[in-house]
């Protein structure tokens, strides 16, 4: 697979499938099913951002390096795109946790800054003792 050049801005239709030696009809065919989303200009033409470009190339792994058909990609795609939201939405998780547990260690320690330890003797209650009783029987004559 071709690598894709390192600069800014949008490609046109010719370009990336020049750069990708692809032809201009699968691309077209990754937009209608789904695949891919790229901009269009006011006259209506294609425009391949760096974005699409590096999606572009993982639907190509997947298609050329593994095999997978049009309907597979949809899915990997659709299951990439949900972990990735689940990520951010864990790591939005593990920031309000640790903003929480530092706020509340503040808190905890601005308390404990503020109290005065008093010594007082506590008694700790024995257990009450157990006293054998004998009971008496009675002999009958």
């Amino acid at each position: 697979m071709a690598t894709r050049r390192k600069a800014k801005g949008a490609y046109m239709i010719s370009a990336v499938s020049e750069m990708y030696d692809i032809h201009p009809q699968t691309l077209r065919l990754y937009e209608r099913e789904g695949l891919l989303r790229p901009s269009r200009s006011d006259g209506n033409t294609r425009l391949y951002t760096d974005e699409d470009l590096v999606r572009l190339e993982f639907i190509l792994n997947l298609a050329r390096d593994l095999g997978v058909n049009i309907a597979g990609i949809g899915v990997v795609l659709q299951m990439r795109e949900r972990m990735e939201e689940m990520n951010r939405q864990m790591q939005e998780f593990v920031g309000f946790v640790r903003t929480e547990m530092m706020t509340r260690m503040q808190q905890s320690a601005n308390a404990q800054a503020g109290l005065v330890p008093v010594r007082r003797v506590v008694a700790v209650p024995q257990p009450p003792k157990v006293v054998a009783v004998k009971s008496a029987k009675k002999k009958s004559v």
